[in-house]
């Protein structure tokens, strides 16, 4: 099984080496024309979240997964 964003970028190379339309080379590899399209977000927030928890965690270096959860609720 391929995910779909495998499938997007086999979608990207068909266009790029092979002039294949978006709505054709979506059609051949199974995604829709909203998959191919789709961009992630950066969300500033989910920076200062990972900031915090690198600075935890070179602090506490015993703590596991449980303790930072807990400690960030």
């Amino acid at each position: 099984m391929v995910a779909p964003s495998q499938r997007r970028e086999m979608a990207q190379w068909a266009m790029a080496q092979r002039s294949a339309t978006i709505g054709l080379a979506c059609q051949e590899f199974g995604i829709s024309q909203t998959c191919y399209r789709y961009r992630a977000k950066l969300d500033a927030e989910n920076a200062v979240v990972a900031d915090w928890l690198v600075r935890l965690t070179n602090n506490q270096r015993n703590w596991g997964f449980g303790l930072c959860f807990l400690y960030f609720r």
